[in-house]
């Protein structure tokens, strides 16, 4: 049967909407759990920091948020959601690190699907094995939010509950969705209302995936670390210079290919790094962002000085169509 979003709600655009849509949701969340466990993936994306916060301030350390650091995450990320959830809101947090596991499984796997497969299935083998450690643990939180409900009715795309976990982890769990009437930008002002910081809440969309499809074929640590090294420059950069915000999307890759240069006076053979930065609406269509020559220079000097591996920056000037937003 279809689902429909309550007539009676009002889009969230206030502090105050968001303020009261917290105050029902806790409500609901305490009758529905009681004094009873819930656990959460906490990826550090948009929505799964939101419902984490909402349940903290629901049910505190009945809350168990399993992080999972799978290697291919943008530089600080597993630190600020350590510093966010375990230090500042004294969430019930379990850290895994699990790069190694991870990238030992992508080694010399090119393919970009299997590459994908490989990273979701592995994820959920990690999350399944820190849930079978657990007791008295009877729901599972998930960020499902309204598009994701439409899409699935509209057969886009699956909506899997309990995230497509082994049937013997599933079947113990009963669903804790708060945000699921919400389109994006209502859980991003729930986000601020609740305290996250801006660069949680207004978080650029990240691919499932993370940085493994921006490490375009085979990946290799040494190349994943040029990928995660230039992006956090080009990042730093775009705060600095008022862009952060204005931009929808803006990223680099690096493929799996090589050219000769110069550095400090002898022959280099590295990698090239693309720069990638975007607007959009609706994600079919995308344009490029045009930036000063004065940055674009800047970013050549720093990327090449600091990101060992890189001798080349590139610009991506191709829109969507016809290419995609992510390279692989």
């Amino acid at each position: 049967m279809e689902e429909r979003r309550p007539d009676n709600m009002e889009r969230i655009t206030t502090e105050a909407l968001a303020k009261a849509f917290i105050d029902e949701k806790v409500q609901a969340i305490k009758e529905q759990v009681g004094e009873r466990r819930v656990l959460l993936a906490l990826s550090g994306g948009v929505d799964s920091s939101v419902v984490a916060a909402l349940l903290i301030r629901a049910i505190g350390r009945n809350l168990v948020c399993v992080h999972v650091n799978h290697g291919l995450l943008r530089k600080g990320e597993p630190e600020q959601v350590i510093r966010v959830f375990r230090d500042e809101m004294n969430a019930n947090l379990i850290y895994v690190d699990a790069v190694d596991r991870f990238l030992d499984k992508l080694a010399g796997v090119a393919d970009p699907e299997k590459k994908r497969h490989i990273i979701g299935e592995e994820f959920i083998d990690v999350f399944a094995e820190e849930a079978r450690k657990l007791d008295g643990v009877d729901f599972l939180a998930q960020g499902t939010i309204w598009p994701d409900i439409l899409e699935s009715e509209a057969g886009v795309k699956a909506h899997h509950n309990a995230g497509g976990l082994p049937a013997d982890i599933a079947d113990r769990f009963e669903l804790v969705e708060p945000v699921r009437i919400l389109f994006k930008d209502e859980v991003r002002m729930v986000g601020k209302a609740l305290g996250l910081p801006d660069n949680m809440v207004y978080r650029q969309p990240f691919p499932g995936p993370g940085l493994g499809v921006r490490c375009v074929g085979a990946i290799t640590r040494d190349r994943l670390e040029a990928v995660r090294e230039s992006d956090a420059i080009l990042r730093e950069e775009f705060a600095k210079n008022g862009l952060e915000g204005k931009v929808w999307q803006y990223f680099t890759v690096v493929p799996d290919f090589k050219s000769t240069g110069v550095k400090e006076g002898k022959r280099t053979f590295d990698w090239p790094c693309i720069i990638r930065a975007i607007n959009t609406t609706d994600v079919m269509e995308v344009t490029v962002e045009h930036l000063p020559d004065e940055l674009i220079d800047h970013l050549v000097e720093r990327i090449i000085r600091e990101v060992p591996g890189i001798n080349r920056v590139l610009y991506d000037f191709t829109p969507k169509p016809p290419a995609t937003v992510e390279y692989e």
